[in-house]
Order: C-alpha cells, then structure tokens, then sequence
C-alpha cells in the first residue's frame, strides 16, 4: 500500500511543530531553489539551521527533512526497508522507468529483483564486461580532435550511451544502433518538468510529455523485440552482455526486464559521464597529478585510476540527494518523524564537509588509496544499505577503462585555468560549460 506524502493535507499544526527547523519560504520558491541551485541552497539552510532541516517542495507542500552528518544517514540506511521505502521516494520516476523498475518498487519485490539482478553486477560478469568496455572507450577517444578546445563532457554522454547500447542491452546489429541512438538520446535527456507527471498524470495527455512517451514508446518497441530475439536466441548463454545475463539468470516477465533496462540506461548514463568529464577537467589544470595519473594508466594500476573516479565522484557529486519514505512515526537523528515524511541524505553536504575529507575543495585521489581511507558513510555517492547502487561496481569499472583508454594516448590541458561551476541537468549537476580541454598526442 502507498504511503501518503506528509504535507499540507496531512500534517496537523502540532506535529509540525515538532519537525526539525527550516526555511519558511513559500513552497514554490523553495521547489525552485531546491530545482535549480540545491548546491547552494542546501549548505545555506544548513549554515542557518543546523545538520537537520526541513524543506517543504511539490507536489503538496510535502515535508523533506534533510541530513547532513554521517551518523544520521546510517540511522537512515540501516533501518529496516520495510519503514524506509526507497521505491516511494522516488515515485515521479515511474512515468520514465516504469513501476516494476528496482528503483521504484519495495518489500519483497525489491528483494526479489535484486536478487536476479545480482549475477549481471558479480565480480565475474564484470570482469567479462570489461575488455567490451575497453574496446569502445578506444574507438571513442581515438575520434577527439588534436589540439583544439572541445566539450568532453558531450563525448563522454556518446561514449557511456554506446556502453548502455552494446553491453547493457547487447544491441551490436549497425542498423538497429542507429535507430536506437537518436531515440534513446530523447529518453535520457528528460527535463525536471516530464517528471512531474509522476504527480499529476493527467499532464502526461500534452505536450511535451506527449512527445516524450511517444520517443519511449518506440525505444519500448525496440527493446521489446529484442528481449523476445535474444529469448529465443540458442547461444544465450554463451553472450557477454547485461541483458543476456539477466535472462539466464533470472525469472523475468518482459515488462519487469524492459523497466530493469531502462533504470540502467538513465541511471547509468549520465551519472558516469558526467563523473568522467569532471575527472578530465580537475586532470587538464593539475600537470603533476595528470602525470601521476598517465604513470598509472601505463602501468596497469587501476586502484589509482579508480581513486580518480571515486575523488572525482566526491568532489562534484552528480547527484546531490537521495531520498527515502517513511512508513511509520520513526525517530531519525533525535527527531520523532511521522509517517510519511520524505528524508533526504544529502550526499553533497556529506563529501564537501571538512570533517570529513580535510582539504575538502582539493582534488585529491589518494583520499581512497593506502591505509586511511575515508570513514565509513562519509563517502555515499551510490547510497547505501540494502538500497546501495547495484550497478557500483560497473560504473568504476567503466570510468576506469575510459580513463585508461584516454589517458594512455593524450595530454590534456585547460580551455581555461578557473574552475567551471556546477549547473543542474535534470537531476545531476553537471559542467557549466561541458568541461572544455584540449587534447594533445603524448
């Protein structure tokens, strides 16, 4: 049964009272400066109110209580499931995903899902993903102009979309990829506002979620055709891609596989390029490290070359919260909390914190390396608990074969020494100007 959202409709002026502080801006406006500038809205209610605060955004003036210390964020992920819903908190996802997607279902169902995704997210199976990988980040960074300013965050969205394309769903016919590609372009580019439909299905009959169903009904079709190819394929067990495995090991209706597939596509194709482009902008102003950085390419060492993408994932974190809802009146950090309160941990106050990463606006990737690693739950960008990213392990994986495919041909260099600023894409933060290098032939 769904859990009602505390908000307007459901919250009495005493337990309101009990909330932890927050800002008293009208609704939308908080919706707004949560939408648009969370990177600094977030660390201002913080700096005014404390570690725990309260921000109230649409739809219904919904009560989102938000933690910032690591403490209360394990409170969080080690409660138990059924009083946490993930899948709740990430209800305006389901137009996009689909209701049977991991992300979006809870209880048994997600235990179930889990389970038959696990084998595709092994060790194993990703070792056996990694040289496809390595093959189209070479094809990739082979095709970067020489010595003139580009956008490398636009080709790091070509080359994680290729990835999703060939070894997540296993599409590798020419024709069909280029259908494909234009198709799932619109998919993965869907703004804030498509999302609203989520709330208010009746938005879904106009434009422009009209014109985005009818993108995602034809990817469907394509999707659908090829889960029913590779069903009745004889060497299925002998393909080396997501959705092949998935199939092998896994009881799956059509449906239930089509939304696994696209949760995979959406939450692993931005998150990973846009981890990957910052990577390349902080190596382009750091010679010395960008040189550390090629050593360990040469040489083989994937811990350091992993190091940078998790820094890299620290230091300018894509997506900045994730939420959970509660089922029932628990208590979270001191705070008695009804039932149906959204909790947000706040990853970007978390990694940006001093306390816990000292010299915290320095890229540093041997934060992860040696004897002292960061404290546990100070470093979240994959959540945590039963609800921690299944796909973490592919995304590093990723990320550190395209390092190495790029770092091993090309210096890199600043369009411009200063920093780019953070600016929202949807629900990840992303360069504000792409992260601009040049590259340069070693």
């Amino acid at each position: 049964m769904t859990t009602p959202l505390l908000g307007s409709r459901t919250l009495d002026r005493e337990t309101a009272k009990a909330l932890p502080p927050g800002s008293k801006l009208p609704t939308l406006v908080q919706t707004f400066l949560f939408a648009g500038h969370r990177k600094t809205f977030f660390p201002r209610l913080r700096a005014r109110y404390g570690d725990v605060f309260t921000v109230r955004l649409v739809p219904g003036s919904r009560v989102c209580v938000v933690l910032s210390r690591p403490e209360h964020i394990r409170e969080v992920f080690s409660t138990a499931p059924a009083i946490v819903h993930a899948g709740e908190g990430n209800t305006a996802l389901e137009p996009i995903m689909g209701k049977h997607s991991l992300l979006l279902v809870d209880d048994d169902d997600h235990v179930r899902m889990r389970r038959q995704l696990m084998p595709a997210f092994n060790g194993a199976a990703l070792r056996g993903y990694s040289e496809m990988i390595a093959r189209l980040a070479r094809d990739e960074v082979e095709q970067w102009p020489i010595g003139k300013p580009f956008r490398v965050h636009d080709r790091m969205r070509d080359l994680t979309l290729e990835v999703i394309l060939q070894v997540v769903f296993g599409v590798t016919d020419s024709d069909r990829l280029e259908r494909l590609r234009p198709l799932v372009e619109k998919v993965v580019s869907v703004r804030p506002i498509i999302m609203l439909g989520g709330f208010y299905p009746s938005l879904l009959k106009l434009p422009p979620w009209r014109t985005f169903l009818r993108a995602q009904e034809q990817v469907d079709e394509i999707l659908y055709d090829e889960i029913a190819l590779r069903r009745n394929d004889p060497q299925l067990a002998e393909r080396n891609d997501v959705l092949s495995k998935l199939l092998a090991a896994g009881n799956w209706t059509d449906v239930e596989l089509r939304d696994q597939l696209v949760t995979l596509l959406l939450a692993g194709h931005e998150t990973t390029a846009t981890s990957l482009a910052w990577a390349f902008h902080e190596l382009a102003r750091m010679p010395e490290l960008l040189r550390t950085s090629q050593q360990a390419a040469d040489e083989g060492n994937d811990d350091y070359l992993e190091a940078i993408a998790k820094e890299s994932l620290r230091l300018h974190p894509v997506v900045y919260q994730i939420g959970r809802r509660l089922t029932e009146t628990t208590t979270i950090a001191g705070y008695k909390l009804p039932r149906g309160t959204t909790l947000m941990a706040a990853i970007g106050l978390v990694q940006g914190d001093e306390q816990n990463f000292p010299q915290v606006d320095e890229f540093r990737p041997d934060r992860f390396l040696g004897d002292n690693p960061p404290a546990p739950g100070t470093w979240i960008p994959f959540g945590g608990g039963t609800r921690r990213c299944i796909g973490a392990g592919f995304s590093l994986l990723e990320a550190t074969e395209i390092l190495r495919a790029a770092l091993t041909r090309y210096d890199v260099h600043p369009v411009r020494q200063a920093p780019e600023k953070p600016t929202p894409r949807n629900v990840t933060l992303v360069p504000s100007r792409g992260a601009e290098i040049t590259a340069t032939s070693r």
